[in-house]
């Protein structure tokens, strides 16, 4: 057989080819499992050592050739219809973009963000905790005993199942959990302490519903712990991040005594507003004429007993702690009045309320710029 002959047509047969259908049909004549070429390389088991080493460099010297044959004209042919394809295809730049679709982004993500940015000038770390949380780092280090009546505060989802230590398993009522597993990362790395500025924001979950109450919503918690820590930072860290959150300078708080089993003592914080126009405007003091006191967050010195379950000596390090509800916080500031609307999915209202994903809050441009 004339292999030099044989190959000498392929490659004819295959530089004549005009599209990749047909090429691939004269790939499979010849290298498929039933192709030409293949056939003749089977014939080599049958053959003799001496016609073996004189016949066997032929045919593979046959496959190799047509093997490259093919990959070449290939790429020539998807080179061609691409450079066809290019030719007949083209945009006009010059016209407007055709509509689609723009995504904004939920005023509660956008809230976080203003959060995250005030507090990170203040020197404050974002910390996060699990969503699934067990009794202990819950209630029971934040001096709330099983038998403790503050249980009855919230409306806790438990789950059936307690985990390995046998603790029951929860949803977390709150962030505040993440006070307690920050604190004990901390020793975990120095076990003398070290100062701490975290705030924690995140979603939690009470069974409550209404107009201002959801069974899952957001909630951010700061909490600082320091040498010779009083009230007095508390007040002036909440009077800064409100004026820089709001964006005013006549924000007026006032500090109510309180309860909360885990901070000693306890304030709740109202500030003053004005009613203009049948709506409550944040501004001035509550006292002025015209004027009164919303509750906002509540805050306190950090318990003794919560320092102490986060590793640390409250004889030497203290802390304050607040939290405040982050969707009531967007809806104090945008003007929204039903809590349920947030959690709607309705993209009308995401479309009216939302911000652009371009508009990222910063303090030198405005923390609070809608889209």
């Amino acid at each position: 057989m004339d292999y030099a002959a044989t190959l000498e047509d392929a490659l004819a047969r295959i530089a004549a080819v005009q599209d990749l259908g047909a090429l691939e049909g004269l790939r499979v004549e010849f290298l498929g499992k039933q192709g030409s070429i293949s056939g003749l390389l089977k014939t080599l088991g049958a053959m003799s050592a001496e016609q073996r080493q004189t016949t066997g460099p032929q045919i593979h010297a046959l496959r190799e050739g047509v093997t490259a044959a093919l990959a070449e004209r290939k790429a020539a042919l998807e080179s061609a219809a691409l450079e066809a394809r290019l030719a007949s295809e083209t945009i006009d730049l010059t016209l407007p973009a055709p509509a689609a679709p723009r995504g904004s982004v939920h005023p509660v993500s956008q809230v976080m963000d203003e959060l995250a940015e005030i507090f990170a000038d203040m020197g404050f770390a974002v910390a996060t905790g699990p969503e699934i949380e067990d009794d202990w780092h819950n209630f029971t280090a934040l001096n709330i005993p099983e038998s403790h009546p503050a249980r009855a505060m919230h409306d806790t989802f438990y789950f059936p199942d307690k985990d390995a230590e046998g603790r029951a398993m929860l949803l977390r009522t709150h962030t505040s959990p993440v006070q307690i597993r920050a604190m004990l990362d901390v020793v975990k790395q120095d076990p003398g302490g070290a100062p701490i500025r975290i705030i924690a924001p995140g979603r939690v979950y009470r069974s409550d519903s209404d107009a201002t109450h959801t069974p899952m919503f957001h909630q951010v918690e700061g909490l600082v712990i320091d040498k010779g820590i009083h009230l007095g930072h508390l007040k002036w860290t909440l009077e800064t991040f409100l004026k820089a959150f709001f964006e005013r300078d006549d924000i007026v708080l006032r500090l109510r005594p309180s309860y909360f089993p885990f901070t000693e003592p306890s304030v709740e914080v109202d500030v003053g507003f004005a009613i203009v126009n049948g709506k409550r405007v944040l501004g001035g003091s509550g006292d002025a004429p015209g004027h009164g006191w919303m509750e906002l967050l509540g805050s306190g010195m950090v318990n003794r007993k919560v320092i102490a379950a986060g590793g640390l000596d409250p004889d030497e390090w203290q802390g304050f702690a607040f939290g405040a509800g982050i969707d009531r916080l967007a809806m104090l500031k945008y003007g929204m009045d039903d809590l349920r609307a947030f959690f709607d999915g309705d993209v009308r209202w995401n479309a009216h309320y939302g911000f652009n994903p371009n508009d990222v809050p910063t303090l030198s441009g405005g923390v609070g710029t809608a889209a």
